[in-house]
């Protein structure tokens, strides 16, 4: 395959600012999603790919891993890289990105209303997982995520004081964005799911029912050279947002 059916959907990369290997997966994903690459399709070469998207091989490389890891592409040995014929994830939690991201990704225009911004000294479990000294303080930020005016994301977001250059805060913006400018993008993230109910302080600001169903995403995020930047308590709405993982047995070389 030489990917000349790729070539018709590929959209402009210019104004996007998350990274390039990012940006190509999400481009691969949605061929494969609107079905340019079929189920079982031979993906196009590394070399193919970079000439096609103009980046290097490398940005190649990492966008395919990303998308291995998710499942929707599986490598065979000797012949290449092929579309995974299992059905699609349609949030895979393998895949790091901020809420801004994810809720643009999938089509939504996001309005950040910001509930809060204080500064405050950390809790214990704070300070140890964010390495602080003894005398550092946070700043939590606390916002509604939006779409067309509906909440579909609360989220509480603690970051260290001060790793943030003065003047530069614009908390209805991506944290994300602002510590990549900062030279501090998350590159993982340790991350715990659990069932939960709203805090009574969103339920007011946010006007919904009390009853939904939320699922609380609680993250340590760090850097590529592993130093903490932000700890956040994201929670979604049960009644929207699902998440799927894919799950491999181990080879064991055993028979049945």
């Amino acid at each position: 395959m030489t990917g000349k059916g790729l070539v018709d959907r590929i959209t402009p990369m210019v104004a996007d600012r998350r990274p390039l290997a990012v940006r190509v997966a999400d481009q691969l994903r949605q061929a494969i999603t609107e079905g340019t690459l079929r189920r079982g399709e031979q993906l196009p070469s590394e070399e193919q790919l970079s000439a096609l998207y103009q980046v290097g091989r490398t940005t190649v490389r990492e966008a395919l891993k990303e998308l291995e890891s998710e499942g929707a592409v599986q490598v065979r040995r000797g012949r290449g890289r092929f579309v995974s014929t299992a059905p699609p994830l349609h949030q895979p939690i393998t895949r790091l990105e901020s809420v801004t991201e994810m809720l643009a990704g999938q089509g939504h225009a996001v309005a950040n209303r910001v509930l809060s911004v204080r500064a405050r000294p950390p809790s214990a479990e704070e300070r140890d997982q964010l390495g602080l000294a003894g005398d550092a303080s946070v700043v939590e930020l606390e916002r509604l995520r939006l779409a067309q005016d509906v909440p579909l994301i609360y989220s509480v977001d603690v970051l260290p004081a001060g790793i943030l250059p003065d003047g530069t805060h614009a908390w209805h913006q991506s944290l994300f964005l602002q510590l990549e400018k900062a030279g501090l993008r998350p590159a993982t993230s340790v991350t715990i799911f659990r069932a939960s109910h709203l805090p009574e302080s969103a339920q007011k600001a946010s006007g919904l029912d009390p009853f939904l169903p939320w699922l609380l995403m609680v993250q340590l995020h760090l850097t590529a050279d592993g130093t903490p930047v932000l700890c956040s308590h994201d929670y979604y709405r049960g009644d929207l947002f699902s998440f799927e993982v894919l799950r491999r047995s181990e080879a064991t070389g055993r028979t049945a």
